[in-house]
């Protein structure tokens, strides 16, 4: 394992699940006392609502976001407790860079977990339910998505925007709802091989989420911020930052402008042995592989899929 480039990356919503991590705790005592850190500082039971649900509450984005960045953060720690790897890199998708910057020591948990919490309450409050929505767009480059959701935002009077560019040929758009399903149909005459509706309200990472941006950059003036220990790439810019400031920039805009994840993979993946998804589902392993399929990836969601990864190094030692 001495001098192996690994990278390790994060999770974000949509990879939450009722009963996530169940084998973890089982075996590691530290998975429930993340939680319960998290519970403490939120004043209620995270881990009772990881076991138990229901999915309203599992999937309601002021709840989901502390949640799983408790999620992403148990993964790590238990990684941490198994084998000693110093990772050259850290990155996390969306709200997975939350647990990147906890990762780096640059941003406390328990702070994390109570930015996370207001964050999605900013992102609940800033556009009412229904009002917006996002779409997963399979089998276009990005470049005839872009075009289109401006076509259709000057059409509608309403935005659409392609807000995540996970990987190539894997695009999602968000925006405000007639705007979206506009757009859906207008890729799907484009050529798209699947136009997915997202089982969400709140439009992440679009236009719309500006007024929660700034509210947003209000509350991180009382956040400290240190210097990264381990370099984070940030989503809004596929850069590193160490400057506090920077960070709080970086966080801010990362509401209301797209997560450049393929860029993000191609960077850190340079150089790099392994790439290691931390946190629950396999979302990031796979887009890991589409963007760059010469890396090792693993995606540690399971005490199975920990142990193949442990076995892999210990091969490589």
């Amino acid at each position: 394992m001495i001098g192996m480039n690994i990278v390790v990356v994060f999770p974000g919503q949509g990879s939450q699940s009722i009963g996530m991590l169940a084998d973890y705790a089982a075996d590691w005592p530290s998975v429930e006392e993340t939680f319960q850190q998290a519970s403490d500082a939120l004043g209620y039971d995270t881990w009772d609502i990881v076991c138990n649900g229901p999915a309203e509450k599992i999937n309601q984005t002021e709840i989901t976001q502390p949640i799983m960045l408790a999620a992403d953060i148990a993964v790590m720690r238990v990684m941490q407790q198994q084998c000693m790897l110093t990772p050259m890199v850290f990155a996390g998708h969306s709200l997975g860079e939350y647990a990147a910057l906890v990762a780096a020591e640059s941003i406390d948990f328990v702070d994390a977990i109570k930015l996370v919490s207001k964050r999605g309450q900013l992102m609940q409050s800033a556009v009412p339910a229904g009002e917006g929505a996002m779409a997963a767009i399979i089998g276009l480059m990005d470049e005839p998505i872009i075009n289109i959701c401006e076509k259709v935002t000057a059409e509608v009077g309403k935005p659409v925007e392609a807000v995540n560019f996970n990987s190539p040929g894997q695009v999602v758009i968000a925006g405000a709802t007639e705007a979206v399903n506009v757009a859906i149909e207008q890729l799907k005459e484009e050529g798209a091989k699947r136009a997915l509706p997202l089982p969400v309200s709140v439009p992440s990472h679009s236009s719309l989420m500006k007024p929660a941006a700034d509210e947003l950059d209000e509350y991180l003036k009382g956040v400290t911020i240190n210097k990264p220990k381990i370099q984070v790439i940030h989503n809004v810019d596929a850069k590193s930052h160490d400057e506090p400031d920077a960070i709080r920039d970086a966080l801010v805009r990362q509401l209301y402008n797209p997560v450049q994840w393929t860029h993000t993979i191609q960077i850190i993946s340079d150089g790099a042995d392994v790439v290691v998804e931390c946190g629950p589902g396999k979302v990031l392993g796979g887009l890991t592989r589409r963007i760059n399929n010469e890396v090792k990836s693993f995606s540690l969601d399971s005490v199975a899929s920990m142990q193949k990864f442990l076995d892999s190094m210990a091969e490589e030692i």
